[in-house]
């Protein structure tokens, strides 16, 4: 007598022989980081799909897909592909198209960006993409005002708007007189460089015809083209043989959910739990993607975690270590050194995390930290950021060690132009980027200086993203850390939450920069802990005499007084009594003696200690104060 799993290894053989022995394409098929289906197939099956994906049987391969049979192979950063949805939005790298933005070559405006054709099957569309205008330098060319025009390139201008509909009677009338090309971009444009916003990563969304959904999504059929390239669906007078794999999947899948339960229960359930647990977990990451492609659009280059290893030498030179994880120097093979944060092992589904990456993909700024790249397999995370040689700022105002090493170099004028770059940066977190940014966590920590000292706001895994026309914004519980804070993100009592919570915050970071919470500061009487430095600085303020050590010179005077002057006003208690970002950076520039003296802020160590919400609460959004 057979026992029972022999028993269901024979029936369930029995099952899938018709099945097995079938010509017809598989439904669907693994690549290694990820399941997919029609228009997608593999190298080894051409006739299965439009686009084809190679490396799917090599797991340490880099996996790469041609767009059409004999196609230029582009490499895979992501593919987002849901069942009955007919968006195939896929994200690749081309490497001629980067070689030519790294070298700055005008032969990138030569063509189109070259994608396959419309066909009877399908259409192929570019997501984020830009018209321009390639005109001679010797023709007189007019445009409208709103146009930005690059020299750059010998021989010829190009022109180009982000904001100006472009109908087919506006480009017939410059289609005799200029070339028109159409090429990827990474918003925002910035920049009057189309090199700076142009990406050699574009998204290319691959949308089904309408008789190709319905064949493949409807009739579970093939969609194929005849000699003459006419369409038609393979599902006729097939539909018993589909039935009868239907039917044969379903008793085989019936027969060995049977046998995995019987067994798991005789397993106390652990396998069921494992079973469960990791798709439910793959799942989560894979719509969390999906969802972010359709609504943000492009990210920076996605790594593999073996490539992380690779670039950082195998974690061989750790330079940071936080309550985040790890931040370690590695080396991209174009050479350039990096600063790669290795996030500790999590098991949410990773939202903090491509929040993350999505806000700093928003932004290009001076003042922003750059983000090259980030790694996201599972719980294994990383962000790769451009290396920042000075470190953080907090190691030159806080460390009592090498004091009057720092403090040579970190003079009050530099000291100063780190408070105003980091005043811009937010400035253009709250009004330069289309979608407006709250960073939620400005602190000394945060803050990385270049070689140069060139002040960069880093670390967005609290930032909140949200369209500008939008009055209302969703926070689960509170955002910061204790003593940079504001009030009303502990408690609604003091006030909305909105930008004046970073200027808060950036109040706080000034003060610090000034006293440096205990280095720079002559305290006569009393302990200048955080809870009680800002009351002390203002009693000082009210003495003209602000306690603070190392001043050399006149100038210095003033830079420190007019720190500590703004620092208060942005550190009102009432978010209404602070002035928004726009109004430090006049108040940064202007003289001292233009500053009326801010009233004294409430202060109390009860608000520091104040336990955060535990539930979503939706908090208004100020508009006021002229953003």
């Amino acid at each position: 007598m057979l026992a029972p799993v022999d028993l269901f290894h024979f029936l369930l053989l029995c099952l899938l022989v018709p099945f097995l022995c079938a010509s017809d394409c598989p439904t669907s098929f693994d690549c290694g980081f990820g399941e997919f289906h029609f228009p997608f197939t593999t190298t080894k099956r051409p006739d299965c799909g439009l686009c084809m994906l190679d490396g799917c049987d090599n797991a340490t391969q880099n996996k790469t897909i041609q767009l059409q049979k004999g196609g230029t192979s582009f490499q895979i950063i992501i593919i987002s592909q849901e069942d009955n949805d007919n968006h195939n939005i896929i994200w690749l790298r081309d490497d001629l198209f980067q070689s030519h933005l790294q070298s700055q070559s005008c032969e990138i405006f030569t063509n189109n960006y070259t994608l396959p054709f419309t066909s009877p099957l399908a259409s192929f569309e570019i997501k984020s993409n830009i018209t321009l205008f390639r005109c001679n330098t010797n023709l007189s060319v007019s445009f409208p005002d709103n146009f930005s025009k690059s020299s750059i390139c010998h021989g010829f201008d190009i022109y180009y708007s982000s904001n100006s509909p472009m109908g087919s009677k506006f480009l017939s009338q410059y289609s005799s007189v200029c070339s028109i090309i159409q090429l990827p971009i990474k918003p925002p444009l910035q920049s009057t460089d189309p090199f700076t916003f142009l990406t050699p990563e574009p998204f290319i969304d691959v949308r089904l015809s309408q008789d190709c959904h319905k064949c493949y999504h409807d009739r579970r059929g093939q969609c194929q083209l005849d000699r003459k390239g006419q369409f038609y669906c393979t599902a006729k007078g097939k539909t018993q043989k589909f039935v009868f794999i239907a039917i044969a999947a379903s008793m085989a899948a019936g027969i060995g959910a049977i046998m995995v339960l019987a067994y798991c229960f005789r397993r106390n359930h652990s396998s069921m739990k494992f079973i469960l647990v990791w798709k439910k977990k793959n799942s989560a990451q894979h719509q969390l993607f999906h969802n972010f492609l359709r609504n943000h659009g492009p990210l920076p280059t996605r790594y593999s975690y073996s490539n992380i290893k690779k670039m950082t030498n195998g974690f061989e030179d750790k330079i940071g270590q936080g309550g985040y994880g790890s931040v370690y120097k590695g080396k991209l093979p174009s050479g350039h050194l990096v600063a790669v944060k290795v996030l500790n092992k999590s098991t949410d589904n990773g939202e903090e995390f491509i929040n993350e990456v999505a806000s700093i993909s928003k932004t290009s700024h001076i003042n922003i930290v750059s983000l090259l790249g980030f790694c996201f397999e599972g719980s294994k995370r990383a962000l790769i950021y451009e290396f920042m040689l000075n470190g953080s700022l907090e190691k030159f105002i806080r460390e009592e060690e090498n004091a009057s090493k720092l403090n040579s170099q970190l003079d009050w004028e530099t000291l100063y132009d780190i408070a105003v770059g980091v005043a811009q940066g937010l400035e253009y977190l709250h009004k330069g980027c289309n979608t407006r940014i709250l960073h939620f966590d400005i602190k000394p920590h945060n803050i990385l200086l270049d070689e140069d000292f060139c002040p960069k706001i880093s670390d967005f895994g609290l930032a909140k993203m949200y369209p500008k026309r939008e009055s209302v914004v969703s926070m689960l519980g509170a955002r910061g850390t204790i003593g940079y804070i504001a009030p009303e993100l502990v408690s609604r009592t003091f006030g909305n939450v909105s930008h004046k919570s970073d200027v808060y915050s950036f109040g706080m970071l000034m003060l610090d920069i000034v006293g440096g919470r205990k280095k720079n500061i002559s305290v006569k009487t009393g302990d200048c802990t955080s809870e009680i430095f800002p009351d002390w600085i203002y009693k000082s303020l009210e003495l003209e005499d602000c306690g603070v050590k190392i001043i050399k010179t006149e100038g210095d005077k003033e830079r420190v007084r007019k720190m500590i002057i703004i620092g208060l006003w942005c550190i009102q208690t009432k978010p209404s009594n602070r002035p928004p970002m726009s109004r430090v950076l006049d108040m940064l520039e202007g003289k001292v003696e233009c500053i009326e003296i801010p009233p004294k802020p409430f202060f109390s160590s009860s608000t520091r200690s104040l336990t955060p919400f535990s539930n979503s609460t939706y908090f208004s959004i100020e508009e006021s104060d002229n953003l």
